[in-house]
């Protein structure tokens, strides 16, 4: 069976799980992808090798590929008349340019096809007129739509969709790289954040908890964003000194090393009237490499985190400066949220487990044998 697989993937963690797919035998995988990721943080040029199995097309995008909604790709057939899939699986969004597109050109050039789509969305937010009608001929081209949590899948049910909605995230954790680690050698507490500085995701509520705990602790914040120059006043006038370190951005290689320095992994989103946490990827990283979590209970993070870390009230700072005691003064309590992390990842969001889920899916949906 042919898939075409389009999916705007931008490092090998990420790639991982279409190798994966590529790996059972019985798929021949065309994956398009962005030839070059630019955003405000980093750039990737991206040009891999073929794999048994697996046909790697880069492809450019007219707009920014960070934009989910409003690009699409440079391509006016997509490789569809020459390749001829039985499937086509886009990690696009029902609402935006980009699955129009596809959709437009799989009516064109191989309407037999099945047709995936993918959503993160888990908040109804207001629509345009034109995008109102962008989903409207999405959702009802769309054989399936693949579900990053649940609550996607119930805004979905809302909007009358009733074709199958499998909760599969998109990306989950390339385990060969997010694996155990030795423990860290330093005496002091560290507690880490790492990803966008950006209001929705909460650091301030972190900085603020940090302050209230009369043993003090480490704070780790890595990655860029607008909200930088704030969050550094805001340390000034929390008065936490040297108790907190800035690093940039750094490439995902060097993601797994940075978590195994850290004690727990804090993710302290906040909900906003159009958005709130969809999955939270970097708490299954640091589940994998063996560090506790904690996350607030904006979206899908309770969900992602089960009862392999603790939750808090978002924006409850006295909530989070207690979970972080309980860690810091419970060692039992740490051993046994990192065991319960890691055999979450394994049994539900490795990049291989993900791969399995989604070729099980194609077999049920395309006719090919179990």
């Amino acid at each position: 069976m042919r898939v075409l697989f389009i999916a705007r993937y931008r490092d090998p963690t990420m790639h991982r799980k279409v190798e994966h797919m590529a790996q059972t035998g019985d798929l021949l995988i065309r994956h398009i992808f962005p030839g070059v990721w630019q955003d405000d943080l980093l750039r990737v040029d991206q040009q891999l090798p073929d794999m048994p199995g697996l046909q790697r097309r880069t492809t450019g995008m007219i707009g920014s590929p960070i934009d989910p909604h409003r690009s699409f790709y440079r391509s006016l057939t997509l490789g569809i008349p020459a390749f001829r899939p039985h499937i086509i699986h886009a990690e696009e969004e029902p609402d935006s340019l980009a699955a129009l597109q596809i959709v437009l050109c799989r009516r064109l050039f191989a309407p037999q096809a099945k047709l995936f789509l993918h959503t993160w969305q888990n908040v109804d937010r207001p629509l345009s007129l034109p995008v109102r009608a962008v989903l409207a001929a999405t959702l009802a081209a769309a054989d399936a739509i693949f579900c990053a949590n649940r609550e996607a899948v119930e805004l979905l049910q809302q909007r009358r969709y009733l074709r199958p909605m499998p909760v599969i995230p998109a990306v989950g954790v390339d385990t060969e790289q997010f694996c155990p680690r030795l423990p860290k050698t330093s005496e002091r507490f560290r507690v880490g954040y790492i990803g966008r500085l950006i209001p929705e995701k909460g650091i301030d509520i972190l900085l603020q908890a940090a302050a209230r705990l009369a043993d003090g602790c480490q704070v780790v914040i890595v990655g860029g964003g607008p909200e930088e120059s704030f969050l550094r006043q805001q340390v000034e006038a929390l008065e936490l000194g040297d108790q907190v370190q800035f690093v940039a951005s750094v490439p995902t290689a060097q993601i797994a090393g940075v978590l195994g320095g850290l004690d727990a992994l804090v993710l302290p989103s906040r909900s906003t009237t159009v958005w709130k946490e969809q999955m939270g990827r970097v708490l299954l990283e640091a589940m994998a490499v063996g560090v506790p979590v904690i996350g607030s209970d904006s979206g899908a993070i309770p969900e992602v985190i089960g009862e392999a870390g603790l939750i808090f009230p978002e924006g409850d700072v006295d909530a989070l400066a207690t979970r972080l005691v309980e860690l810091m003064s419970r060692s039992e309590l740490s051993r046994e949220l990192i065991r319960r992390g890691q055999a979450r990842v394994n049994a539900l969001y490795s990049q291989k487990k993900l791969a399995a889920r989604t070729v099980e899916f194609y077999r049920r949906m395309g006719g090919i044998p179990l």
